[in-house]
């Protein structure tokens, strides 16, 4: 296979981490843009960059991009796109996508009539004129972004969040790539001391671990691309054999998790050994309120809840003076904690030496950081 132009959405945010991340892989090409950024590489590429990125929501083959304001336009666009590169003619492609800002704005029809133009040019290509859609399955994505088309084929299948080992979570999990992003700007270390006093499902916790130890996210999972014709299985046997020697469980690094409930904590332990990292984490329960970082250097990274009626909100400010109380200015700790509250700060009772903008999902959030 030729190089290919490859996209990785990702969270509104983690946009420059995620280059970061992919220039530290060797991938080349790499521009961030809002909401995903864009590379190039090959067959290796495509396994390497779905086994290890910790921040990327999918890795896509970008097939084509172009303007269309009409449905004609669409239709001729997606015809002249050369679809045959990877996909064969007993093959499947479902298309599913979004339009935003745009003048084509009805989702079904965009599907029907992107769907059309693929099957007139592989009929034109193949000599054929029917597909039964009974071989390796190729997921046809499309965004429309203020009238520009982007055309890609999937190749991880379930979004890359899902590492494989949070079968149960809580209420209100984080996501695993917005939970990276922000251990990444807290800078995880082999040695780092972790706290999190509202660990939830120890996502946070977990996927520090795994950066320690230097555990590739997707190694415990399946990916879309693995069936498709035009890869050779040894590339994904490769990615694999070469993220596994990276890992190194011979460090320092321990994460303390607490939680109010119970439930939590087990979720947490149970979390934590499905990953792979149940002898760096333990957890307890435990209430804010009696929450201690020990003196000299240590990190507390969390994701105090948040409720969306009035009550809990109210609720929720009378636990941030808390943890203004209990997360001590002091030499060596230093404290990451997320939060859509705009007043966060006032009701913490200190100003942020650092404020960063992430969004878990659509929730607009601010990472409010302090370690002056």
């Amino acid at each position: 296979m030729d190089s290919l132009n490859l996209v990785a959405p990702c969270l509104f945010g983690v946009e420059g981490i995620l280059a970061d991340e992919l220039k530290r892989m060797g991938v080349e090409g790499v521009n961030a843009e809002n909401g995903r950024v864009l590379f190039r590489g090959d067959a290796s590429t495509v396994a390497k960059t779905n086994i290890n990125s910790r921040f990327a929501e999918r890795i896509m083959i970008n097939v084509g991009e172009f303007y269309a304001e009409t449905f004609t336009e669409l239709f001729e666009g997606v015809k002249a796109l050369e679809w045959e590169r990877f996909i064969g003619r007993e093959d499947a492609f479902p298309v599913n996508g979004w339009s935003l800002n745009s003048t084509l704005f009805s989702i079904p029809d965009c599907q029907s009539i992107i769907k059309k133009a693929i099957v007139e040019r592989l009929k034109s290509k193949y000599n054929i004129s029917w597909f039964n859609e009974t071989g390796s399955e190729y997921r046809v994505r499309f965004s429309i972004m203020k009238n520009k088309v982007t055309m890609m084929i999937d190749t991880s299948g379930e979004g890359l969040h899902k590492r494989g080992y949070r079968r149960n979570s809580n209420d209100a999990p984080l996501k695993e790539t917005l939970a990276a992003a922000m251990c990444d700007l807290a800078r995880i270390y082999p040695d780092t001391q972790l706290f999190d006093p509202f660990c939830g499902s120890g996502t946070l916790l977990i996927e520090a671990a795994m950066m320690a130890a230097k555990i590739a996210p997707g190694l415990n999972r399946y990916f879309a691309a693995e069936r498709f014709d035009f890869i050779d299985g040894k590339v994904w046997q490769a990615a694999r054999s070469e993220a596994m020697d990276k890992i190194d469980r011979n460090i320092e690094f321990r994460a303390q998790g607490f939680d109010i409930d119970p439930h939590a904590v087990e979720l947490t332990l149970a979390n934590a050994a499905k990953a792979g990292v149940k002898s760096l984490i333990s957890a307890s329960v435990a209430d804010i309120k009696d929450f201690k970082v020990p003196d000299g250097r240590s990190l507390t990274i969390t994701n105090p809840p948040y409720g969306e009626r009035l009550l809990d909100i109210k609720g929720a400010e009378a636990l941030y003076k808390t943890m203004g109380e209990v997360f001590i200015n002091q030499k060596g700790s230093k404290y990451f904690i997320i939060s859509p509250h705009d007043e966060f700060e006032a009701h913490f009772g200190r100003d942020a030496d650092k404020r960063r903008k992430l969004y878990n999902g659509m929730i607009k959030c601010q990472l409010f950081m302090y370690f002056k």
